[in-house]
């Protein structure tokens, strides 16, 4: 039963993770509303716009198909890294927005994306690097017994 309510809990926080990123790559991809003022404020260029626009809306869809667990690694992190550097840029360029919007938001999305990533069930979950090594170890001590 807690498995199932993990799952659960895992695709309403994907969910609206994926709802968040997509529906934000496409205002960037769009150049709608306040994307322009948010990106031209702490210094880069307009063309960013497009970029993450496109690279948000890949990453989102990436999330939610079936296998490729590698991808999905990449995407979280790529997440990460973007959320936190947005909120980062907009410290640097003390650039807040009314009540810290600019940086509470993103830190919120990346806060999303980690709680998706430690939820996520066993099918979307990349294989242990050491798990060949731990066996390929037992194999050789049995052989010198």
């Amino acid at each position: 039963m807690e498995n199932k309510r993990k799952i659960i809990a895992y695709w309403i926080v994907t969910s609206l993770l994926v709802f968040a990123i997509m529906l934000s790559g496409i205002g960037q991809l769009m150049h709608y509303g306040g994307n322009v003022e948010l990106v031209t404020n702490i210094g880069y260029p307009l063309y960013i716009l497009t970029i993450l626009g496109i690279w948000k809306m890949l990453g989102a869809i990436a999330l939610v198909v079936p296998g490729f667990p590698r991808l999905k690694e990449w995407v979280h992190a790529g997440i990460f890294f973007l959320m936190t550097g947005a909120a980062l840029s907009h410290v640097f360029a003390n650039d807040y927005g009314n009540y810290g919007f600019n940086v509470i938001l993103p830190l919120s999305y990346a806060a999303l994306n980690i709680a998706s990533w430690v939820m996520r069930p066993q099918s979307r979950i990349l294989g242990s690097l050491f798990d060949n090594t731990e066996k390929r170890a037992k194999k050789q001590s049995l052989a010198f017994k």
